[in-house]
């Protein structure tokens, strides 16, 4: 009899947790009421607020970086020397990356299997999306998914992008050319 109450109270303690946790949860990351899908909608908030901080985090290191964010005549970064690394493959390489920071943006590039994990923090710039998505393409990268998560003025964009047959671009060189998205003239709909 005491397996029996022992277990019972451990299923109602478990049901309360998840009352609560179903309550914390935004409603539209729960799709059913069943134990699983609550507990990965939970896990996916944690996730969404985790990158919120992030961005947070990297907004205020940029403004004591730099008292003045937004340049009224902003310069292209120099570009630097081609790196002696070997070009992004399908190979798979582990936990490599490349990060190009600058005070208009923060962006980083992971291998993470067969994809490369693109983040970028930024400020919020109208069509900037559009800009991205026209490097990735311009050196065959094909984007498999995009989270966009912003608070106030700050956004974070994160890219899971499969990388073509023809991409001879290194992590770091995709993180350069991404950072210099920023510099460049708006993209508009019809240009594209």
């Amino acid at each position: 009899m005491s397996h029996i109450a022992v277990e019972r109270n451990r299923r109602r303690q478990m049901n309360e947790h998840l009352k609560v946790l179903r309550s914390l949860t935004p409603r539209f990351y729960i799709k059913r009421g069943d134990q699983a899908s609550v507990i990965g909608g939970v896990i996916e908030f944690i996730k969404e607020l985790q990158q919120v901080l992030q961005a947070l985090e990297s907004k205020k290191q940029r403004k004591s970086l730099s008292p003045n964010p937004s340049p009224s005549n902003p310069r292209p970064l120099p570009l630097p020397a081609k790196p002696n690394h070997s070009p992004i493959g399908f190979e798979t390489v582990g936990d490599v990356g490349a990060c190009c920071n600058s005070s208009l943006a923060d962006v980083e590039a992971r291998i993470a299997g067969s994809n490369v994990v693109l983040k970028i923090v930024c400020g919020r710039i109208p069509g900037q999306i559009l800009k991205i998505t026209a490097v990735l393409e311009k050196f065959s990268f094909e984007v498999l998914h995009v989270n966009i998560s912003s608070m106030e003025d700050t956004v974070l964009y994160s890219f899971i992008i499969k990388i073509g047959l023809e991409c001879q671009l290194s992590l770091e060189e995709l993180a350069v050319e991404v950072q210099q998205s920023f510099f460049s003239e708006p993209v508009f709909l019809n240009e594209i």
